[in-house]
Order: C-alpha cells, then sequence, then structure tokens
C-alpha cells in the first residue's frame, strides 16, 4: 500500500533565526517554535504516513538543519531545501549537503521568488545555470510563485523540458477577492508541460482566514485538477502556516473533500503516489 503523504510542511523557531516574512501582528499566533514533536500526532491522528520538509527562509543552516532533522525522523520522508542558485559553487554547494546526515533525504531545491522584486528573477541567465546544476543532480525545483511570476516560470519550465517542477500553493490564486482569470490562464499554460506537478496546498490562507470552506476552495480545485490531471496534484498541508486559517484537521479535511468531489482516483493519487513519482521517493 502507498505511504499517505503530506506533500508540504515547514518547522522552525523564531528565537533562533530570522523569518523576514513573518513579520506583522497577523502572523503572530505562528511566531513561535514548530517542530517534529508538534506535529507528528497530527500525522497520526490525521492518517498521514510521512511528509515533504520544505524551507522557509535562505539559509543553507537551515537545509543543513532539516537534513538532520530527517535523519532523525522517519516521518521526514523528504527535504526541499535551499541553495543559492546564482552561486558559481551551487554544484559543490549541493554536493556537500548530500554527503551529511541526512543528506540521502534531499529531494528538492525552493527560493522563494514571489519576494524578489524583479517577476522575471527565475528566468535570469544566472539563476538558469543554477538550475541546470540542479537538475543535472536529479533534483526536483519547487517554484514559489504568485500570478506575477508565472509567465516566468512558465518560460523556465519550457528551457528545462526533462527537468520536474513542483509548483506550490498552485500559485497562491487571490482567493480572498475572488476567481482571477489570469491566474486561471496562466495555470493552463504551465499545466501543459507535462515535468510540472501542483501542490494543492495553501489555499485557505489565500481566502479569508476567517470564512472560508470547502465550497469556497472548490473552484481553485477543480481548475488545477482540470489542468494537471489525477496524475500532477499532490495534497500539502503547509502547516504550520495553515494554522492562520485552521487546524491541521480543519485543512486536511477540506482538501480531501475538494479532491474527492472530483474522483476518488485523483484524491488518492494527490494522497501520496503523486509525491514519489515528483519527488523520486524510495516507494
Amino acid at each position: 500500500m502507498s505511504r499517505v503523504i503530506d506533500a508540504h510542511q515547514h518547522f522552525w523557531d523564531p528565537g533562533r533565526a530570522d523569518y523576514p516574512w513573518m513579520a506583522g501582528d497577523a502572523l503572530a499566533p505562528i511566531r513561535r517554535p514548530f517542530g517534529p514533536a508538534d506535529l507528528a500526532p497530527l500525522l497520526a491522528e490525521n492518517g498521514l504516513d510521512a511528509s515533504i520538509l520544505v524551507q522557509t527562509r535562505s539559509s543553507l543552516d537551515e537545509t543543513e538543519e532539516f537534513l538532520r532533522i530527517a535523519h532523525a525522523t522517519p516521518f521526514v520522508a523528504g527535504v526541499v531545501g535551499w541553495v543559492d542558485l546564482t552561486d558559481p559553487s551551487v554544484g559543490p554547494t549541493i554536493d556537500r549537503l548530500r554527503g551529511l546526515p541526512g543528506g540521502d533525504r534531499l529531494v528538492g531545491i525552493r527560493h522563494q521568488v514571489h519576494d524578489e522584486a524583479d517577476p522575471a528573477w527565475i528566468f535570469r541567465g544566472d539563476v538558469r545555470r543554477g538550475l541546470d546544476i540542479v537538475f543535472a543532480r536529479d533534483l526536483t525545483y519547487d517554484l514559489l510563485v504568485r500570478t506575477r511570476e508565472l509567465p516566468a516560470a512558465i518560460a523556465t519550465v519550457r528551457a528545462f523540458p526533462r527537468a520536474r517542477f513542483v509548483l506550490d500553493h498552485a500559485a497562491k490564486p487571490p482567493i480572498a477577492t475572488g476567481f482571477d482569470q489570469d491566474w486561471a490562464d496562466r495555470i493552463a499554460e504551465l499545466a501543459a508541460y507535462g515535468n510540472v506537478w501542483c501542490k494543492v496546498s495553501g489555499l485557505a490562507t489565500e481566502a479569508v482566514w476567517t470564512d472560508w470552506d470547502a465550497e469556497r476552495l472548490q473552484p481553485y480545485v477543480t481548475h488545477v485538477a482540470r489542468c494537471f490531471g489525477a496524475d500532477r496534484l499532490m495534497f500539502g498541508s503547509d502547516w504550520p502556516v495553515c494554522l492562520l486559517a485552521g487546524s491541521y484537521r480543519e485543512i486536511k479535511q477540506a482538501l480531501e473533500h475538494c479532491l474527492t468531489q472530483l474522483g476518488s482516483d485523483i484524491r488518492d493519487k494527490a494522497f501520496g503516489p503523486n509525491a514519489v513519482a515528483a519527488y523520486r521517493l524510495p516507494r
């Protein structure tokens, strides 16, 4: 039987490191440490077997820490870490990370592209050189973008037809303000490339945190499902960011409901098999 996988979760400790995106009163509820001991019972209570631990800041120190955590934590099936894609020594850096305890769990790389001033940052020449090295080492690249950055993301995917990409949070559609056709059109264009998977994650926090439910998320889940199909969708909780909008159980149940409306095949593949394929996890 396939493992049931949460393809997107985080750990952090604001007392030990800086998280620039975590500023402001609205994020105060999650501005505290979250670690494996906090997540383990939630996974067990909600029927999850494993998770993908994803970077939260531009830091090699964090990536090294996440690999140590993965080495000591059986439920962490993979780590999506960070490296400086513009660094000429990015290849040796990745090789060094892979040699650390837990280095065998490094399955992907991510950068907060949507925080860059340049909407075309990911398509810059120096960044593409770094991506070429990432893909030469058979790692997946997570696209953290919004609608603004999707054209550059599409151009990047087109430039690397044999690479594996994962779109985080369905490119964060602006759910709180209503269905956006630009987002929908660009999602369809991106999904036309068969080497891109999409995480059904982070949607509740793009809605009004105090006023959302599964039915309000359904149009967005339905759209990405139509575009990506049953084999390229993944469930992700985005815990603990998701706690701004609801509990782990509420988030999981809402997304499971949305996926189930589209068919049991779509739901079942999104909760594990597709993450195994996208990140080349051991079966």
